[in-house]
């Protein structure tokens, strides 16, 4: 995917999110989403700090997050979600074509991160987000590209992940074969709502 091929698509999810996010009720803001430990309001929140964030916030939030980067992303996340729907929404909106982040953090991870956290927000609320599968499949490129913090290569070694509407495979052994969206939630360690999606041999090693 070509550099503006693939902000296009960041600024096109973030957007839909956006319009997602203004749907809901403040019930369902405090629903507890697919990423384990935050609501729907701190997903949100994450992603409307994703654009912005500097180096310095990063560092500042460290000792409280005794400099776990884990915790460190959950106490901004936290930060960011507390504050009004409408002013997440706005700031993801506002912000929705930025291609910046921390200078501690890698812009080539804005894609997945979108892609995943809007399933983080959709599915626990039943509601339909469709991603474009080109888009999953740059998303799990730079996946399984990466060690830290998902370690999808060595956690997924032993089988052969198939996307059936794209061209991507990758690994050695019983396939386990679906859509790249679905491969994405299990190479990030989603992977109760990926199995439904998936189907193959392998899945017997992943269990």
């Amino acid at each position: 995917m070509r550099e503006d091929e693939y902000w296009t698509a960041v600024r096109t999810l973030r957007l839909a999110v956006a319009d997602l996010l203004d749907t809901l009720s403040p019930a369902e803001w405090e629903t507890p989403s697919l990423c384990e430990g935050w609501r729907v309001r701190e997903v949100a929140g994450h992603l409307s700090l994703v654009p912005t964030i500097t180096t310095w916030e990063l560092i500042a939030a460290g000792p409280r997050a005794g400099f776990n980067p884990n915790r460190i992303n959950t106490v901004l996340a936290t930060r960011y979600g507390s504050r009004g729907p409408a002013q997440i929404v706005a700031s993801i909106r506002d912000h929705a074509a930025d291609r910046r982040t921390a200078k501690a953090l890698d812009t080539r991870n804005s894609l997945f991160d979108i892609i995943v956290h809007s399933q983080d927000i959709a599915r626990p609320l039943n509601r339909e987000f469709p991603v474009p599968a080109e888009f999953s499949r740059a998303g799990l490129e730079r996946v399984w590209a990466m060690g830290w913090p998902f370690h999808a290569r060595r956690r997924l070694a032993g089988v052969t992940l198939t996307a059936t509407d794209t061209d991507w495979t990758v690994g050695t052994g019983p396939e386990v074969a679906g859509p790249a969206l679905a491969l994405l939630l299990l190479s990030t360690g989603r992977l109760a709502p990926a199995l439904d999606a998936l189907h193959g041999s392998g899945l017997s090693v992943l269990a």
